[in-house]
């Protein structure tokens, strides 16, 4: 574990399970908490990137859609509605504390063209530079499946990995990994800490998560994949409190750790 007192670079990435109530509104105590306790961790030193899920869920949730919509043309409506409304929320909120955010949108191709990858580096570490909260999300509006990342699992990772960062934590609806799924076995229990990503690992992988989301535990152990051999721990733990951020950015023991593989 590294040294807690160490300022980090830390990227979270939040779901919209946590994001949002199961109506896809927004769950406002729970913002309101994220970007409060964001805003101090920044303010105590280190460096947040927040990659954000919801976009489309809210989108659902203003347009009084009865689900999560299957065909391609209104989830990007959806998502072009959804992400005004985020975006105006977490500028408002973060301003409160005195704190600039800049939206990045991202697709596949962003990150694998090279050219395009560079520029998204050197507008990341240009905005770190200047002090301003990066918020990021895959572009859903105009992505195609041929040209999507997939989920934000995923991209976390991949900011994680472009950024150099010390810590990926995800937040989720659930408290980290289990020997089996909790929901269905009582019996399931927790695993505090993962040295090595092992195949037997990789099948503790469940189904997809929640109706308004796309991620689930698949997702996260291949984000941690990503992460860790990119050399950055990643940490899944529960987002009901953001405030549980606090023990994560001190070191202490929640969720499940993922541990970094060591350069040689």
């Amino acid at each position: 574990m590294k040294n807690s007192k160490k300022k980090q670079r830390i990227v979270v990435k939040v779901g919209t399970s946590t994001l949002a109530h199961e109506t896809g509104r927004l769950n406002i105590r729970r913002v309101e908490t994220l970007c409060r306790v964001l805003s101090d961790l920044k303010n105590a030193g280190h460096e947040i990137i927040l990659v954000s899920s919801g976009a489309i869920g809210m989108g659902v949730g203003k347009l009084n859609l009865p689900r999560r919509p299957e065909d391609i043309p209104t989830k990007q409506a959806a998502a072009a509605v959804g992400q005004c409304e985020l975006m105006y929320t977490y500028d408002k909120l973060f301003s409160e504390y005195n704190h600039t955010v800049a939206q990045i949108l991202l697709s596949g191709y962003d990150v694998e063209n090279e050219e395009r990858r560079t520029n998204f580096h050197n507008t990341l570490f240009r905005l770190l530079e200047l002090g301003v909260l990066p918020i990021i999300n895959e572009n859903d509006t105009v992505a195609t499946k041929e040209l999507r990342i997939g989920d934000n699992d995923s991209l976390g990772a991949i900011v994680a990995a472009s950024s150099g960062a010390d810590l990926l934590v995800l937040l989720s609806d659930i408290d980290g990994l289990f020997t089996a799924d909790p929901r269905r076995d009582p019996a399931a229990s927790l695993i505090p800490l993962v040295s090595e990503i092992t195949d037997e690992i990789m099948a503790l992988g469940g189904e997809k998560g929640s109706g308004l989301g796309t991620g689930g535990m698949a997702t996260k152990l291949q984000a941690a994949r990503i992460a860790t051999e990119a050399g950055c721990d990643m940490i899944i733990c529960n987002g009901e409190d953001p405030a549980i951020l606090y023990r994560v950015a001190a070191g202490e023991r929640v969720g499940t750790r993922f541990q970094r593989r060591e350069c040689v």
